[in-house]
């Protein structure tokens, strides 16, 4: 005998609990998150961050967590062109000018999600141009850019970031996102020297860190067309001033980072008169909000 058909309306009401809930949870993130924009008092974001970590986890943890729609909600997150991953960021400003970051990170790993919960660790890394770090040792930024690249058949995925740091500078970072046996690393020294990050010795860079004047914006975006990330070039508000990079701003020249034989190859001074391949004249792409 046929089993019974079960009517629509039934259907309905069985999946309908399911899907108000998300949408109650998503409802109280974005409250949380709108509130903790508005707030200037410190432990108020601290209070708020509390249920933002909470719903966000359980948001990620659901069957489409890779796939929900977050594009309404005031958060960073960039997902991985390959569907691999989807990584969201945030952060809270404190009241020394410093700010603290909080992510998760939700990866596809054969059948099933694993969802990771990021610890910014910046005050005890100390050189963190040079440390590959996990999830539990994170140098805390806001993604909004994600480039894959291929090295060695294996994908490396580019991660472009804002980092507020102090009350004096802010950061741009170029990190790296790859899996060594299903586990998150970052960091992966797949950048040539150049005079803003090269160190003596034999450890090599494992992510790009340029810090600048914190009421200053410097560009950082990938220009796909030219196969290049291409960043404004800081210089010194005075020639007395160089190496202090709270003392460091845009000059109105650009440089780059092209992927050429695995390795983001620096590139000085580009010119903007330059032609692309495709015979059309370089324009600086926009800068991010």
């Amino acid at each position: 005998m046929r089993p019974a058909l079960l009517p629509l309306a039934l259907f309905a009401c069985i999946a309908l609990p399911g899907r108000l809930h998300a949408q109650e949870e998503k409802g109280a993130l974005l409250a949380n998150l709108n509130a903790l924009l508005r707030t200037d008092r410190e432990a108020e974001r601290d209070s708020l961050n509390l249920p933002i970590k909470r719903d966000l986890r359980a948001l990620l943890s659901k069957e489409d967590g890779l796939a929900f729609v977050m594009d309404d909600l005031p958060i960073s997150h960039v997902d991985a062109p390959d569907g691999s991953f989807r990584l969201v960021t945030w952060n809270l400003p404190r009241n020394d000018g410093s700010h603290r970051y909080e992510g998760f990170l939700l990866a596809k790993q054969g059948s099933r999600n694993v969802l990771y919960e990021l610890s910014d660790q910046t005050a005890s890394i100390t050189s963190p141009d040079l440390a590959e770090l996990g999830t539990d040792r994170w140098y805390g930024a806001l993604y909004y850019g994600v480039i894959p690249v291929k090295k060695g058949g294996k994908t490396l995925y580019t991660l472009l970031g804002w980092k507020g740091y102090s009350n004096a500078e802010t950061r741009k970072v170029i990190d790296v996102l790859s899996f060594r046996g299903g586990k998150p690393r970052f960091g992966a020294a797949i950048f040539t020297p150049n005079d803003a990050n090269a160190r003596q010795g034999r450890l090599k860079t494992q992510r790009v860190i340029h810090g600048f004047f914190f009421q200053a914006r410097m560009m950082l975006q990938y220009d796909p067309e030219g196969k290049r990330i291409v960043l404004d070039h800081l210089s010194p508000l005075r020639p007395d001033m160089a190496g202090t990079n709270a003392l460091m701003g845009p000059d109105l020249s650009y440089d780059a980072y092209v992927w050429e034989k695995g390795q983001w190859r620096f590139q000085r001074d580009i010119d903007a008169r330059d032609l692309r391949p495709s015979g059309k004249p370089f324009n600086p792409p926009p800068r991010e909000p």
